[in-house]
């Protein structure tokens, strides 16, 4: 049994979300350069190179990619082996969040209820998604996730008889349909199977996959490669200005479903999807 107290995931949560609001992951970076690279537009390169000094500015003066630092969501992976001590789990999670967004200068953007629309002050409760999984590593990754792309996300629950074209059909019509609101070049997460909240959050976890790395499973890549094509070929472009680059990547993740049932959930991110992982 490994013991780990909570003040230990307080000051990740806390540095974590400063650095994952401040900087961009190296793939997204140099998918950025690819991009501009094979773009034809050159309104679309110009975007690109502006979209990589602003990422160069953030990281360099520690200011925030984006005016939108987001709800702080974040994704726990706990051994099962791991004894947690000196507080609530929950708490020390968002104590981090409180400290790391006023510490970061980070614009606070959670309200405490969805109707009376009365800000907490603080960016917390956070999403938090705990794992349990054997061993006796815990992998924290926290992913601050702005609403521009997360208001473009949708779900479908389509019936089994629409098959593989159905399932395209949806992501492109909703990357279609976002156009240029969740800041372009995307990221496409996609859940496929499960249940309705499964799949949601099979969407949400996508996001998280570097750009450039693939499904391993064989039809999976073949369909991730397909939609990617066919997203860029819509024209939206960099910040919706036109051009061959809409999304960086269109990933993919699969659960076994009903007989009855094929859930489709499509989870947009921003260019920056922003995202921070580690070993604690």
């Amino acid at each position: 049994m490994r013991e780990m107290d909570v003040a230990v995931v307080r000051q990740a949560v806390r540095e974590m979300c400063i650095e994952a609001n401040c900087t961009v992951s190296p793939d997204i970076y140099q998918a950025f350069e690819r991009s501009r690279d094979l773009e034809v537009s050159a309104v679309g390169v110009h975007v690109l190179e502006q979209l990589m000094e602003n990422a160069r500015a953030a990281a360099r003066e520690c200011m925030p990619i984006c005016q939108d630092t987001g709800v702080a969501v974040i994704f726990l992976s706990v051994g099962q082996e791991v004894h947690f001590v000196g507080g609530e789990l929950a708490e020390a999670i968002n104590g981090g969040v409180r400290e790391g967004y006023k510490e970061g200068h980070l614009r606070k953007s959670v309200l405490r209820d969805p109707i009376d629309r009365v800000n907490t002050g603080d960016n917390t409760p956070a999403v938090i998604h705990y794992d349990l999984v054997p061993g006796d590593e815990v992998v924290l990754t926290v992913a601050p996730k702005g609403f521009g792309s997360e208001n473009m996300s949708r779900i479908y629950m389509l019936k089994p008889a629409d098959g593989v074209e159905g399932v395209k059909g949806c992501i492109l019509r909703t990357v279609d349909e976002a156009g240029p609101n969740p800041c372009p070049p995307v990221i496409v997460g996609v859940g496929l199977g499960g249940t309705f909240e499964k799949a949601a959050l099979l969407a949400k976890r996508a996001l998280l996959r570097p750009v450039g790395r693939f499904s391993g499973i064989p039809h999976i890549r073949r369909l991730e490669e397909e939609l990617l094509e066919s997203v860029n070929k819509l024209g939206i472009g960099p910040q919706g200005l036109g051009g061959k680059t809409t999304a960086l990547g269109v990933h993919i993740e699969t659960y076994p479903t009903h007989i009855a049932g094929l859930p489709v959930a499509v989870n947009i991110g921003c260019h920056v999807t922003r995202h921070v992982t580690r070993k604690l």
